[in-house]
This record gives C-alpha cells, structure tokens and sequence, in this order.
C-alpha cells in the first residue's frame, strides 16, 4: 500500500474508534432507539440520491438492514446507555469476527483451520477476562447487549458476503434507509412519544453536530474510504487496520471522557485483539464451492 492509502487506512480506524465516544456524548442527548433511528435517516438523505440505484437485490438490502441497522446498532445503543463503557464496547464489539466464522461455517460451509480456531479461542478467552473485569463493577447486562450486538453483526457480515456488493458505499447508503422507520417505531413503543419529542425539542448544535459525525463522517465517509481501500488493495492487506479501531476507543475514551483502563482491561484488549488478528487473517477452507467474495465489515 501506498503511504497515503495506509495515511487513509488509519484515518478510517481513528474515526471508527473515536465514534464510539461520540456516540456516549449523543445518548446524553437522545434516548438509544432514536439516536440510532437520526443516525441512518441522516446517512441515508441526501446520499441516496446520489449514489444511484442499488447494485444489489432488495432482499439483501433489506436483511442486512433489519440485522445490522435495528438489531445490531439497537443493541449497542442500549447497552451503552446503560453503563457499558464507550471504550470497552469498541473492544468487545471485535468479537464480531468469531461470530462471524462461526456463522459462516454453518450458511456457507467454510471449514476454519487450526489457526482460524485457535484465533476463535483466544478471543473468546480475552472476552471472558473482559467480562470478569466488566461483572467486578459494571453492569452485566449491558456487557451481554453489546456481545449480543456483536453476534448480529456476525449475521449482517455473513449476510453481506452472500450479496456480494460491488460498491460498499452504495451499499451502505442504500442499507441506511431499512432501519429508519423500525427504529422509528421500536423507540415510540419502548421510550416514549414524551421523551422522544423532548430530545427532539432540546436539540442544539452539539446534537446535530453529534448526528453529523456518526451519519456523514463514521458511515458515508468512513464506508466510502474503506470501499476505495478494498477496490485498490487486497483486503488481506486492508483487513488489519480494523485491529486498531478498540486502540483509538480505548485511548479516546480514556482522554476524552476519563474511562480508566485496568490491567485487566489490558489483558482484555491484549487477547481479543490477538485472537482477532489470527480469525480474521487466516483464510477459512471451502467444504465444496469456491468461496463467495470477502466483504470485509469494519464499522460502527
């Protein structure tokens, strides 16, 4: 890779890694269903119109919308509005890439090597030792929420790789506009006519500013980048950047909002990022088929 596209790489990681910040600013604002509801309506308007028609079927759109716009992001809103650490949660959220193998063992056949295995293990173990630091003072539902979310992102990847996009931008843009109004509804339902006009009514500059950075900045521009990355590199050289998404977290959340890191909590990061590294480099073995075109899923 050139300097300037592993320059951009980075970015792409920092602004990832620093959303979840953001997102623990917005929920003092926004009850989690809404936020994540304002989130994807800014997303999709106005890019939707233009990145033209959608370059895959519907039923993929709309299945990766339910499983990765409502289900994961709802659940991760949730848990992170009910005590789970901004940057714990950028930590956790990478056992998506356990979830994934697994779930692709299963829908697509993928046979997973020893060393894809041994990955699986290690990060499993680092977020048994996170849950062990989490249960000692955190609340453990909230740890549960966000593994949960990470499991639907596991569904929403192996989802993807059947759609096989050829532009992860208009993907993304045109997947943005699913969850909007289920969210919508989910949020009147769960949090309330009252409280949701009340957001609404409160709103001021950081709000939208808020909005902005996790619509525009963490989705359009951070999905368009890693889609012009992947178009231009292998992504066995793109797919590594991912690992320092919980870096820019876990130190964001320290500068910016004060998080203290335990030695736990590095011991945590030490073996999820480890065991991560190795499920998500190693490359799984076909059952019969060829493998279906890696799409790579790395944002929040």
């Amino acid at each position: 890779m050139r300097p300037l596209h592993i320059a951009l790489a980075a970015l792409v990681a920092a602004v990832w890694g620093v959303n979840f910040v953001v997102i623990e600013l917005g929920l003092a604002h926004f009850p989690p269903l809404l936020f994540s509801a304002l989130r994807f309506l800014v997303a999709a308007l106005p890019a939707v119109f233009l990145v033209g028609r959608p370059t895959v079927a519907w039923k993929w759109i709309i299945a990766v919308g339910l499983v990765l716009g409502v289900a994961k992001f709802g659940l991760l809103f949730i848990g992170m509005d009910r005590g789970m650490p901004a940057g714990l949660s950028s930590l956790v959220l990478q056992v998506q890439a356990v979830f994934t193998a697994l779930f692709a063992a299963a829908a697509l056949g993928e046979r997973p090597g020893r060393t894809r295995v041994l990955g699986m293990g290690v990060a499993l173990a680092g977020i048994g030792v996170a849950a062990v630091d989490e249960g000692a003072g955190g609340p453990v539902l909230a740890f549960v929420l966000v593994v949960a979310a990470a499991a639907c992102w596991g569904v929403s990847n192996v989802l993807t790789r059947k759609a096989a996009p050829r532009d992860s931008l208009n993907f993304m843009v045109w997947v943005s506009t699913v969850p909007v109004l289920p969210l919508l509804g989910l949020s009147l339902l769960l949090e309330g006519w009252d409280r949701d006009a009340e957001a609404l009514a409160a709103l001021d500059w950081s709000g939208v500013g808020i909005i902005v950075y996790v619509a525009w900045i963490t989705t359009v521009f951070g999905f368009g980048a890693w889609g012009f990355l992947l178009r231009n590199h292998p992504a066995s050289s793109v797919a590594p950047f991912t690992l320092l998404v919980p870096v820019f977290g876990m130190s964001s959340a320290a500068i910016f909002l004060g998080e203290s890191i335990s030695p736990l909590r590095w011991c945590a990061a030490a073996l999820l990022v480890g065991g991560v590294a190795l499920t998500s480099l190693a490359r799984p073995r076909p059952a019969a088929a060829p493998p279906l075109p890696e799409v790579r899923e790395a944002a929040v």
